[in-house]
């Protein structure tokens, strides 16, 4: 009788899946908290049901007694993976975590690899409860009905990408990652920061390519501002309109809400000149942000490795940064220059150390690497998380209206004195390829 009882709520559950977007899930055993729905080490992703793990290989369901919600949990020796079918639009993700008879280690990222938490530690006995806010998105625009009217034209490897799917990802990891219960609930007053940009600035999926938009998030205060990151390798300005890119963002947009510019890299290197088109698709963005009532804001394309006989960075984007700051004066829009901040950040690393910052790594240092890995314009994890602390202090230096969004994450940062990178905490994802991103 209980199985059939579960089979039928299972059943209910199904049908009415495709427009829920309030969910509370308790992580662990047998014992489940009133009004929440079971997930065990076995909870395999099923489209029909709508929410599940994407690998249960490895997966513990551990149950210390006590509390229904929070004596019991889902822990692994390997990073897992949490998907729930769910609209497009702004969630808050309350999460339980830590173990009421030991320690924890979690970090927590969303999507592809979008930095929400971490390497939080619990101590023995400890439940710590934390909300994320976090953008979920598909490819479709709508108008304000709801009806679509048009698509974004993806690239095909776009379509394996974890923020395309239909599907809120949420990923688990470090060392002794537990969960005990997962609440998601819809945010309609976030402010929304959307990125635009290129591989610099794209949410990458894959280790060990990184950019400082995937590392936003975390300095971020949650449930008053998200971020909502559109930017995509090989992109530039033009290339964003045509593929609807800007589209997209103009049918979500509000009043208030944010857009950050970031291009240069690929215009420059298609053989474009900042005066064809660039400065004038430029000018439009922004005016057609402030005619939305959202407040642009600009950004510098960061410095590539690239290094004089003095160890000094060599300018290989022409005109494009000056350009960029020079339309931020004559539109009197806020700018943040991490090209100015990367190269004082690179200079204090040297052409040495800064290679830590960038993709070099010796041949069969990933699966299917035979040869090595030297890329002077794509970042790790460790050069996206120091690119991000670059922008970060900037909006906190300048005062500008996102200040008051930055999360107590951020203490303080001076490019001319980089993080340590052997103190540079980040367990890798499962996902991880060395196919070079579009664009340089």
């Amino acid at each position: 009788m209980k199985k059939e009882l579960s089979f039928l709520v299972m059943l209910i559950c199904s049908l009415y899946f495709g427009q829920q977007t309030s969910f509370k899930f308790d992580f662990g055993g047998e014992r489940v908290e009133k009004g929440f729905i079971p997930i065990n080490s076995t909870s395999k992703f099923d489209r029909q049901i709508g929410y599940g793990f994407m690998d249960v290989s490895g997966l513990k369901s551990i149950d210390n007694g006590g509390n229904a919600l929070t004596g019991d949990f889902i822990t692994s020796d390997k990073p897992f993976y949490f998907s729930v079918a769910i609209p497009e639009g702004n969630y808050d993700i309350t999460l339980n975590l830590g173990d009421s008879k030991g320690t924890s280690e979690t970090t927590v990222r969303v999507e592809n690899r979008r930095l929400m938490i971490n390497d939080l530690k619990t101590k023995k006995g400890e439940i710590l409860e934390k909300q994320i806010t976090v953008h979920v998105k598909d490819s479709i625009i709508r108008n304000q009905n709801g009806t679509q009217i048009g698509i974004v034209k993806l690239k095909p490897r776009e379509r394996k990408y974890l923020h395309w799917d239909n599907l809120l990802t949420i990923e688990f990891n470090n060392k002794a990652p537990k969960v005990c219960s997962v609440i998601i609930e819809p945010n309609k007053t976030a402010k929304t920061i959307y990125l635009t940009g290129d591989s610099t600035v794209v949410d990458a999926q894959y280790e060990p390519w990184a950019s400082w938009g995937q590392m936003l998030p975390y300095f971020f205060v949650p449930n008053e501002v998200v971020i909502a990151n559109y930017a995509e390798s090989g992109e530039t300005l033009k290339a964003f309109e045509d593929r609807h890119r800007i589209d997209k963002i103009w049918t979500q947009i509000k009043p208030e809400d944010f857009l950050l510019i970031q291009f240069g890299h690929n215009d420059q290197k298609a053989g474009n000149s900042t005066k064809s088109g660039y400065r004038k698709r430029l000018k439009e963005w922004i005016s057609k942000a402030r005619e939305m009532g959202a407040i642009p804001v600009l950004v510098t394309s960061m410095n590539r490795r690239v290094f004089d006989e003095n160890n000094k960075i060599v300018n290989t984007l022409d005109d494009f940064p000056d350009a960029m700051r020079q339309i931020a004066k004559e539109e009197n829009v806020d700018l943040i220059n991490l090209n100015a901040m990367s190269k004082t950040l690179f200079e204090a690393m040297g052409p040495e150390k800064a290679k830590k910052a960038f993709v070099h790594y010796p041949a069969n240092s990933y699966p299917n690497q035979p040869t090595a890995l030297a890329d002077d314009t794509h970042f790790n994890t460790y050069g996206a998380y120091e690119l991000a602390k670059c922008v970060v202090k900037s909006i906190v230096d300048q005062n500008l209206p996102l200040k008051k969004y930055i999360s107590k994450n951020y203490k303080t940062f001076n490019p001319n004195k980089p993080d340590n990178v052997e103190k540079f905490h980040w367990p890798e994802s499962v996902f991880m390829e060395t196919l070079k991103p579009d664009g340089n």
